[in-house]
């Protein structure tokens, strides 16, 4: 039988992957407009499930073209001039439209997998989007737009009406008023200087995130852009939907598409045009970190490399030590002038860690799925990795090749790393409170105890409580991001210290009860608090629950029942300014 024609096998393989990528678009899709569903009806539970789902998808989708590629092009698969054609082809036919840039991304990762890329190689992967690209997307992004009149009530009555569900509003006139009456008290205070509100404009999508969704906006005056993002809640089924906050500052709303929080779901008609209006509002905000928050983890692990090795390309830096202890599992290390974090896993753990590599990789994925209540770090996967190796500090370089063999290694003028975790950096807690003034250390203290509470409301146990395993971002908020100990709550087993039988039990050395696994014995989160006697004094006087068996196991408990709690990361209008982030009925 003859060999099917050159251009054949190039245009097949080409669509094959084009197929593969809309089958994974329409999946994802699928499961994100279902977080409508689960709103309207309430389904914690469900939407949940639906996150771990749409987090597991593109990697399924990659692994299902890769083996029918492998399959259809026999030994040709490896054929590195067949790619070149094949790349050519395929980006011909996908240049220009909106979210092309998915597409590149989606076939690179199969180049990758079939070649188990070092480094990036330009000839079989799409190396940078064409300029155009974003403009094209951002143009077919389709927004609701309301001009400002006289009546900003009635404006945001209209809005509400706009973005309507099955469920019924409870009162759509009172969100209104109260919508209104939020926006002129700060628009006195930090707008009048640019004049009256020209127009307001939302993105034409809902966001869904936990059990809140999320109307996002931008308010236009003359030669100004601000925030606007209306909560809504949906509490109780015999009251109906309600505003639950309206969200007006650019810290406001950063903290709400934070770096610690879980992946929204919405569909805008384009996810890229829909990333540069975020950026409109949210100009500090990394780009690769919104494409994330928006659930499209790959691209947004594209835009976060590529936008970094740009900027090693224009320093002389040296990548360095993070500042902070050194970890027992990781080996992290730094760029200063940039605000990431590289963390590598040792071969060997030292004491007295007992967990192996594939233990830590599952913790990381656990983390991943999970609703991570502001308080944990999202942290990206990545593989085969290549640095100039004339950019490392020389300490740092030599215990990676010690104490990293497994995973890194020395290939001519580069240092390749096989598997690293790269998350955004912020200021250990342990230095911090030793840093800062008394004021911002005991706000951080007392953070820090609540930090420990959302994540238990979520079920999420830390593990190891030591004050270096949680950071302080650039808001103050205190975030954990050593992963390697975290359990779930409702997986653990809460334990009280038994009381000694005699004198010999006392001088013992080691425990003289019998601890199992899963033991967890909170009297002793005491010896984690690395405070001194006034912080200690502190964190018991707010947080000693913390440190009692009966706390973890109510809470426990109230997991097990299927009773679900939600920690809302702003400020509500019925609570006031010191309980922000406290736990909120879902």
């Amino acid at each position: 039988m003859a060999q099917p024609n050159h251009k054949r096998v190039i245009a097949q393989s080409a669509m094959s992957i084009y197929d593969g990528f809309q089958r994974y678009n329409e999946n994802f899709t699928r499961i994100t407009v279902r977080a409508r569903h689960r709103f309207e009806q309430r389904d914690w539970e469900g939407h949940q499930q639906d996150l771990a789902d749409r987090v597991d998808l593109y990697e399924k989708s990659v692994r299902r073209i890769v083996m029918a590629l492998r399959k259809s092009l026999g030994p040709r698969v490896t054929d590195h001039n067949l790619w070149k054609d094949i790349r050519w082809y395929y980006g011909q036919r996908i240049e220009n439209i909106p979210d092309a840039g998915f597409m590149k991304t989606f076939f690179n990762s199969i180049t990758r997998r079939i070649f188990d890329t070092l480094g990036i190689d330009p000839e079989v992967e799409f190396v940078s989007p064409v300029p155009d690209e974003g403009s094209v997307s951002s143009a077919s992004l389709k927004l609701k737009r309301y001009p400002c009149w006289e009546s900003l009530e009635q404006l945001f009555e209209e809005v509400l009406n706009d973005f309507s569900f099955k469920v019924a509003y409870q009162d759509i006139e009172a969100d209104a008023k109260m919508i209104a009456k939020k926006v002129k008290q700060y628009a006195q205070i930090f707008l009048e200087d640019y004049g009256d509100f020209v127009r307001i404009e939302f993105i034409d999508t809902v966001f869904y995130q936990s059990a809140r969704a999320y109307l996002i906006g931008r308010i236009l005056q003359a030669g100004h852009v601000a925030p606007i993002v209306i909560a809504l809640k949906n509490s109780d089924r015999d009251k109906g939907i309600q505003v639950d906050a309206v969200l007006l500052s650019e810290e406001e709303v950063s903290i709400v598409f934070s770096y610690t929080r879980s992946y929204y779901f919405a569909d805008p008609s384009s996810v890229i045009g829909a990333v540069h209006f975020l950026h409109s509002i949210l100009p500090r905000k990394p780009i690769d970190e919104l494409y994330t928050v928006l659930g499209r983890l790959r691209q947004g692990k594209t835009e976060r490399y590529r936008v970094f090795t740009q900027h090693l390309a224009n320093t002389n830096e040296k990548l360095v030590h993070a500042v902070g202890d050194t970890g027992l599992v990781m080996i992290v290390f730094n760029l200063p002038s940039y605000d990431l974090v590289f963390k590598v896993m040792r071969d060997k753990f030292g004491y007295p860690k007992t967990i192996s590599q594939n233990d830590v990789k599952e913790k990381y994925k656990l983390v991943s799925k999970h609703d991570r209540a502001g308080r944990l770090i999202d942290t990206q996967e990545f593989l085969n990795l290549e640095f100039p190796i004339n950019r490392f500090a020389p300490e740092l370089a030599d215990e990676l090749l010690k104490e990293a063999a497994g995973t890194v290694r020395i290939d001519g003028d580069k240092l390749l790393i096989s598997h690293v975790y790269i998350e955004r950096r912020v200021h250990p807690l342990n230095l911090f409170i030793r840093e800062a003034n008394q004021n911002d250390a005991e706000r951080a203290i007392i953070d820090y105890g609540q930090a420990i509470k959302d994540l238990a409301e979520t079920n999420i146990f830390p593990g190891d409580l030591l004050l270096k395993n949680f950071g302080v971002t650039r808001h103050h908020r205190v975030v954990f991001y050593d992963y390697d100990e975290v359990a779930l709550v409702t997986e653990c087993h809460f334990r009280e210290i038994p009381e000694p039988r005699d004198d010999e039990d006392i001088m013992r050395a080691d425990d003289w009860y019998y601890v199992g696994k899963n033991d967890i014995f909170p009297e002793e989160f005491i010896k984690f608090l690395s405070m001194n006697a006034e912080q200690r004094k502190l964190f018991l006087d707010v947080h000693g629950d913390l440190l009692t068996a009966d706390y973890w196991r109510k809470l426990k408990a109230r997991h097990l029942s299927g009773k679900v709690s939600l920690v809302v990361p702003y400020m509500r209008p019925d609570v006031p300014p010191s309980l922000t982030n406290k736990k909120a009925s879902a």
